[in-house]
């Protein structure tokens, strides 16, 4: 699975942890039990399935494939707050073999358990769960694995053949052993949080499933494992996918203002509807303030699409470490089918997909149509 560790940068950290967490044996006469101070270090299913529940307390996890950065952090944090002091944070550290389409990505992804441990501790984990891939997958590669279905080929999927089969199948097995009450994963994301919210509610998974807001470094650039392999000039580029998506956002909240402020201040005439702007200061507006106050907001997502595309577009069209677009979709979060141009309301997710470089990014934010933000 691949979830980035976003949230909320103020997420609470209810529990200080220390930084060094330890192993646990399994030939011990005593179960492995969550520590207030040091998490358990658990290897296999059968440690895992040894650590004790909190009594009258929840069970909440992070599924992670390593490679922790501040996101995933965050994401601890937003458990161990959602746990509480008396709940347990589970999390788990296990990179999928399956959601790689070539043997090199898989070997290229970056590796940092003692790091990540620190990290895990730190952000209030109780235990980390990093077992190896034959303890995953004792058999091999599953025979029998979970579908995606078709909203699993679209966007991500169609550039990844595969790739959400195979997180589903390990967000299955790893839910089935951790058995939490609640899971935990980035809206960075935003199609992988779907589908597993989907496979949950269809396949009756007893867990809520709880989606974190995206991290950003401060320059806007969402979070990622894979931002380590970004050169400088090729993060710079790389700030064209955040750049996008804001400017999208700020285009619709603007569009959005002017129509409510038109209908709101000029319910008369074409004359009456220039005068109303005029007083507001919106002297650009008021030249043609009968069309605005007139106009159905049914173009919004057209431009919503044009405005994110412009800088798309200009990060491409540069000469050294261009940016080369995979994707840029306008979507309904229900099914990541694209949003039509004449949507007048309603939820929508404006996601990118592109490459600097060799390095892959995706980034995405979500859009209200019909309603100020």
């Amino acid at each position: 699975m691949t979830p980035t560790g976003n949230g909320p940068q103020d997420a609470a950290t209810t529990t200080p942890r220390a930084a060094a967490p330890v192993s646990v044996d399994t030939k011990s006469a005593e179960a492995p039990t969550a520590s207030t101070s040091t998490p358990a270090l658990l290897r296999t299913a059968a440690e895992l399935d040894a650590l004790p529940r909190p009594a009258g307390a929840e069970r909440v996890v992070v599924m992670t494939m390593g490679a922790l950065h501040e996101g995933h952090a965050t994401l601890v944090r937003a458990a161990r707050e959602a746990a509480g002091p008396d709940g347990q944070v589970v999390v788990t550290v296990f990179v999928n073999p399956l959601q790689f389409g070539e043997a090199a990505d898989l070997d290229r992804y970056p590796r940092t358990l003692d790091a990540d441990l620190a990290t895990a501790a730190d952000a209030g984990a109780d235990a980390i769960f990093a077992p190896g891939v034959d303890e995953v997958y004792p058999g091999g590669e599953p025979q029998v694995r979970i579908t995606a279905g078709p909203m699993g080929e679209r966007l991500e999927g169609a550039s990844r053949p595969g790739h959400f089969d195979g997180m589903l199948t390990v967000v299955a097995k790893l839910l089935h052993l951790t058995r939490p009450d609640e899971a935990l994963y980035g809206q960075k994301d935003a199609q992988q949080l779907a589908l597993i919210r989907r496979m949950v509610r269809d396949l009756n998974f007893p867990v809520r499933i709880t989606g974190v807001p995206t991290v950003r470094d401060a320059d806007g650039l969402a979070l990622s494992s894979r931002n380590r392999f970004l050169s400088p000039q090729e993060r710079h580029t790389a700030l064209a996918l955040s750049h996008a998506l804001f400017a999208a956002r700020d285009r619709l909240a603007a569009q959005q203002a002017l129509h409510e402020r038109a209908l709101a201040t000029a319910p008369g005439s074409g004359a009456d509807r220039a005068a109303g702007l005029n007083r507001l200061g919106e002297a650009r507006a008021a030249a043609d303030a009968q069309a605005v106050a007139l106009a159905r907001p049914n173009g919004a997502p057209a431009a919503v699409r044009a405005t994110a595309r412009a800088i798309l577009d200009e990060a491409a069209a540069r000469d050294r470490h261009p940016l080369v677009l995979d994707y840029l979709a306008l979507v309904d979060p229900a099914d990541f089918t694209e949003i039509p141009d004449d949507r007048e309301s309603g939820e929508a997710i404006l996601a990118v997909a592109a490459r600097v470089g060799e390095t892959r990014l995706i980034d995405n934010i979500p859009l209200t149509f019909g309603a100020l933000t």
